[in-house]
C-alpha cells in the first residue's frame, strides 16, 4: 500500500544546520486500518521516513538512510488525537549529513533519533 498520501509537509523552517518541517498526517488513512482498529497508531517507521522527506525537501535532493546510532519513540502517536507533527533537524556535514532528529507536538515528544543520510545525487 502506497503511503505516498498519508501525510504532508504543510511548512519548512531553515536556519544554518537546523531544518523545522510541520507535516499533517490523514488519519483517515488505509493504514490506520490495520494499525490499529479503533486506536490508530502512526508506525515508527512512518515517523522515520518523515524525517527523510523532510531532509529532501528542505535541501531539494533525495537522500537514504545510511545508519541509524539512536532511536527511541517515547511517546505513541494517535493521528485522531494529534494530526499535526513538528519534526526539528539538527544537521552536521555536506554529502553525509549527521542528523538529529526530533518529533513533537506541544509538550509531548514523540521520538529521538540520530542517523546518518547520503545524498543520492
Amino acid at each position: 500500500m502506497p503511503l505516498t498520501d498519508l501525510y504532508t509537509i504543510t511548512n519548512l523552517e531553515q536556519a544554518p544546520n537546523q531544518i523545522i518541517g510541520t507535516l499533517l498526517i490523514d488519519a483517515a488513512h488505509p493504514v490506520f486500518h490495520g494499525h490499529f482498529p479503533g486506536a490508530p497508531v502512526l508506525p515508527g517507521v512512518v515517523q522515520l521516513e518523515m524525517v527523510k522527506a523532510v531532509l529532501s525537501k528542505a535541501l531539494e535532493k533525495p537522500f537514504a538512510l545510511k545508519e541509524m546510532s539512536t532511536c527511541k519513540f517515547l511517546e505513541v502517536l494517535n493521528p485522531a488525537e494529534t494530526p499535526e507533527l513538528t519534526i526539528q533537524l539538527q544537521i552536521k556535514g555536506e554529502e553525509l549529513l549527521d542528523v538529529a532528529a526530533t518529533g513533537r507536538q506541544g509538550e509531548k515528544t514523540y521520538f529521538k533519533a540520530r542517523a546518518s543520510f547520503l545524498s543520492l545525487i
